[in-house]
């Protein structure tokens, strides 16, 4: 058995799994926005284009969550931002007494906000249907660049809006809105962050984070790769993740597949948290703040900073977890919402990636996706590995990748044998019914005609000799049943003369006469010379030719053939005779054969006279002679 499958890039990397969550409305009535942050693959200028227009649309949207932010919150930050405990919000308001030292700026930017913000609801909406590009009113490059530079000044504490207030009921309502047609409008926060990740690279390496548009396609431009490379993903932080004592973590969560038609996927019931060395801030986009890999924070120092009630090792088991919920009142969110929300993800991921990758029996892989948590409690589906790590790094990976390794052996070869076994903490999350593959036909493809034949060889021309045109065209013929029937004396002995230039016409036209046709002839004349010699009577065989293509003769050998099984009357006169033409001899003299004469009863040449010579000639010739003359 092997421990992996081929072709699972569409779900493995991150440009694979970019692309295909955009089909999951094709297989699932489910919406990828709701548990995967969006993502763009800049590899060409449409892609480009929708990010652009991406950023733009969301710091329409922080613009009107920092008015109702400086209304709801109060002067000092809460407690416990972002913790299990409750949600904090986080937002900074700007006290009163420094609004004399910040830029003031226009009560125009949140219209042109909410106007941004309406547009983008009318599209939703499909009302933009009907509306030519001409009529039609977005902002044009200059508006835009002066709007994306009064949002940076105003979410990085450099400006204010004075009046604020005017403007709260407006943006309030276009906020629940948005929040009813986009589940990600929570997890976008103010500050319009992204993360830049290659598109096919494991472990955190050469990810970034960047707020701002214009350094995003900065570095992804120096490169200067083909499009076919694709090699920057961007996809939309959460800026606004669940914390643990003021720290981040992400959860790596294992699953097995055991078969992709039927699709089988199991479930492991435990994972691990991994946490941040750093104290969670938005303010400074480290990496060694936001990611959470264990490949880069093994790398790193804990903060001094930081709570002593986390580990040192920077990991927790999902128990300790789940134990720590309990603490904090929150006991059953795991069960309700953690747990399935993450067995959901991973079904419909699956079964988007089913088409793509080569469904190989005797096969499985292990796979381990990475989650984060909002303040919600909603994870998000941030990647999907092959191959995850199962080094002892840790006391929690010592303790969970010996069991989950032994546990998948227990799936993958146990239960072969017995249904009923062991397989420690996998559950079967999802078994497909098989898909019976349509069965293939092959193309029906016939051809019909002619066949070619390649053509002989010209003889050269013959002198003196002419030949009629029924023999020009006679085809090969197949001899069916050639008999030694004695044949009819050929005549009195006066026709020795004309019996001896037959023979040697016979021998001239044997050259240009097929295979069975020159033979018989040659038969015929070895026969015809032996009896001239001794005076006596030539007898030849009879051959009953067919034509090999066709069941009804066209050459007129066959025509003659047939007529003389056709006339009783006509039996003295040879097969080969009736067809010969008038040939012309070296000494000028012209020979016809001879034909057979009106009266019935000489043309037979048996020894009785008259009708008792043809029956008695009838007699010896058989039933298969008996039955041609009676046709």
């Amino acid at each position: 058995m092997l421990n992996h499958y081929g072709k699972t890039a569409s779900f493995t990397t991150k440009i694979g799994l970019c692309v295909n969550m955009r089909s999951l409305p094709w297989y699932v009535q489910a919406n990828p926005d709701s548990f995967f942050p969006r993502c763009y693959g800049l590899c060409t200028e449409s892609e480009k284009q929708e990010f652009l227009d991406d950023f733009r649309r969301t710091a329409a949207s922080s613009i009107l969550k920092w008015v109702v932010s400086q209304q709801h919150c109060s002067g000092s930050q809460p407690h416990g931002r972002g913790e299990a405990g409750g949600p904090g919000s986080g937002h900074r308001k700007v006290p009163e007494n420094a609004e004399s030292k910040l830029m003031g700026l226009s009560g125009q930017l949140v219209d042109t906000a909410c106007k941004v913000c309406q547009a983008y609801l009318g599209r939703l909406e499909h009302e933009d249907i009907d509306v030519s590009e001409d009529t039609s009113e977005d902002l044009t490059e200059d508006e835009w660049k002066d709007l994306t530079e009064q949002y940076y000044s105003l979410i990085h504490g450099d400006a204010f809006i004075s009046n604020s207030r005017n403007h709260l009921s407006q943006c309030q309502a276009l906020l629940n809105k948005i929040t009813s047609v986009n589940p990600q409008t929570e997890i976008d926060g103010l500050r319009n962050i992204w993360i830049i990740k290659p598109a096919a690279k494991s472990r955190g390496r050469d990810i970034v984070c960047m707020n701002r548009v214009e350094e995003i396609l900065e570095l992804v431009a120096a490169d200067h790769l083909p499009a076919k490379d694709n090699k920057w993903v961007v996809q939309k932080y959460i800026e606004t993740p669940l914390l643990i004592y003021d720290t981040k973590f992400d959860i790596r969560q294992w699953f097995l597949v055991t078969d992709w038609n039927p699709l089988t996927i199991w479930f492991y019931k435990e994972s691990y948290l991994r946490f941040s060395t750093q104290r969670f801030s938005l303010e400074n986009l480290d990496s060694a703040i936001h990611l959470c890999n264990n490949s880069i924070q093994k790398h790193l120092k804990n903060d001094k900073d930081r709570s002593p009630l986390l580990p040192y090792h920077n990991m927790w088991t999902s128990t300790r977890f789940r134990e720590y919920l309990q603490k904090r009142g929150r006991g059953t969110v795991w069960a309700s919402v953690i747990y399935p929300s993450m067995k959901r993800a991973i079904t419909n991921t699956m079964r988007v990636a089913q088409d793509h990758v080569e469904p190989r029996k005797n096969s499985f892989e292990l796979y381990g996706a990475d989650f984060i948590l909002g303040r919600d409690f909603q994870p998000w589906l941030i990647e999907i590995n092959s191959s995850p790590t199962m080094h002892a790094s840790t006391p929690v990976t010592a303790q969970l990748c010996a069991q989950v390794q032994e546990d998948t052996i227990k799936v993958v070869v146990d239960r072969k044998v017995d249904r009923n076994c062991d397989i420690g903490n996998f559950e079967l999350l999802w078994r497909q019914p098989a898909v019976e593959l349509p069965p293939f036909h092959g193309s029906d493809l016939c051809v019909e005609g002619v066949s070619v034949k390649r053509t002989k060889k010209h003889m050269p021309p013959i002198s003196n000799v002419t030949f009629s045109s029924s023999l020009l065209n006679i085809q090969p013929l197949k001899v069916r049943c050639p008999s030694a029937m004695p044949r009819p004396a050929l005549g009195p002995p006066q026709m020795a003369l004309q019996q001896d230039l037959k023979v040697k016409d016979a021998k001239v036209l044997a050259c240009t006469l097929p295979v069975p046709i020159k033979r018989a002839a040659e038969r015929s004349c070895k026969v015809q010379s032996a009896n001239a010699e001794s005076g006596g009577r030539t007898e030849l065989p009879t051959c009953h030719f067919q034509h090999i293509d066709s069941k009804t003769p066209k050459t007129g050998l066959t025509k003659a053939e047939s007529h003389r099984h056709s006339e009783a009357n006509s039996l003295s006169v040879h097969p080969l005779l009736s067809v010969l033409p008038r040939v012309k001899t070296v000494e000028g003299a012209l020979f016809q054969p001879p034909k057979p004469p009106g009266n019935s009863a000489a043309a037979c040449a048996c020894p009785s006279p008259g009708a008792a010579r043809c029956a008695s000639h009838r007699a010896r010739r058989g039933p298969v002679a008996q039955a041609a003359g009676a046709s």
